[in-house]
């Protein structure tokens, strides 16, 4: 006799979707689970349990969830409630919120930080400036305009 689907025993956290190396997706991306990204997405990224960026993944837009692993990259915002990982692989530019947070040795993260127990979304939309970024020294002073 035949199973049906519809009898599964699977909850929808515990459940893993992947996007392959040479997938792109253009538009949002929604889970209650896990999403693991090894090729790239353009637009919002949730998934209620964790989002995992591989070394090849890209995402081009905003991640929000409970826990997330980063060895790719990510231009926009990044939201994790419980835990951010930032690999030594990975590269972050733009807002970043997380309770906690590891990151390796070569990580590289531009933007704004924002950590601890009350988290604040960071906002969801991009800046995009036609103004070029003032230049920063190394020795970490400002630069006047």
């Amino acid at each position: 006799m035949a199973r049906s689907r519809n009898d599964s025993m699977t909850s929808p956290e515990s459940v893993i979707s992947i996007i392959a190396t040479g997938m792109k997706v253009v538009g949002d991306c929604e889970t209650d689970g896990t999403l693991r990204i090894e090729g790239s997405v353009e637009g919002t990224v949730r998934a209620g349990k964790a989002v995992v960026i591989g070394k090849d993944g890209l995402v081009d837009g905003h991640v929000v969830t409970a826990d997330a692993v980063i060895a790719g990259r990510v231009t926009g915002t990044v939201r994790a409630d419980s835990r951010l990982e930032v690999q030594s692989t990975a590269r972050i530019d733009g807002e970043v919120a997380a309770r906690r947070m590891q990151l390796e040795e070569g990580a590289e993260l531009n933007g704004t930080l924002r950590m601890g127990e009350h988290l604040e979304a960071p906002t969801p939309q991009r800046k995009r400036s036609s103004e070029p970024t003032p230049p920063i020294p190394r020795d970490g002073t400002p630069v006047e305009a």
